[in-house]
């Protein structure tokens, strides 16, 4: 039985049918500096935590860092690639500002080019981050395989060797 938040996820799934303009339902989230601290995202430097610290280095507040925005573009990106994503996909991200905390950050994508490829398509999606303000923080581009088919790793049986 599939449930209710999978059926609606797979009628923004990207398929072969999709055109070239189609636009990504981003993903939004808040920067929290409880996250910011985290060891994961930039423990060992006290200006993504420390709103003293960054103040005395020049910044209004503590900034998040660029992988935090990343993975916000790679969460809306899998939510229409599924696991197609991770398969030989090529993702390009530059940060252009600076995210502070408290920010409310949303991804963006729109779908720039669609390449036919084997018996499917290479979608290529502009992709960015903003903030509430609509200020730019992130950019980039998303490329990913769709609906191609994938050589499968043949096995041999295992042969004992003699020394």
């Amino acid at each position: 039985m599939t449930e209710p938040h999978e059926a609606s996820r797979q009628a923004y799934r990207i398929t072969a049918d999709t055109p070239v303009g189609f636009r990504l339902i981003g993903v939004k989230k808040k920067a929290a500096i409880q996250l910011m601290g985290s060891r994961l995202w930039g423990r060992f430097n006290p200006n993504h935590w420390d709103p003293v610290y960054a103040a005395q280095t020049g910044l209004k507040a503590p900034i998040q860092t660029g992988e935090m925005s990343s993975a916000y573009i790679a969460e809306m990106c899998v939510n229409y690639f599924g696991a197609d994503f991770f398969r030989g996909a090529r993702f390009a991200c530059k940060y252009v500002a600076s995210t502070y905390a408290n920010e409310v950050i949303t991804t963006h994508g729109v779908v720039i080019a669609k390449t036919p490829k084997a018996d499917g398509y290479r979608f290529e999606v502009e992709v960015w981050a903003e903030n509430q303000d609509g200020e730019k923080k992130s950019v980039g581009t998303v490329e990913v395989d769709v609906g191609t088919s994938r050589p499968t790793l043949a096995l041999e049986p295992f042969k004992e060797v003699a020394p």
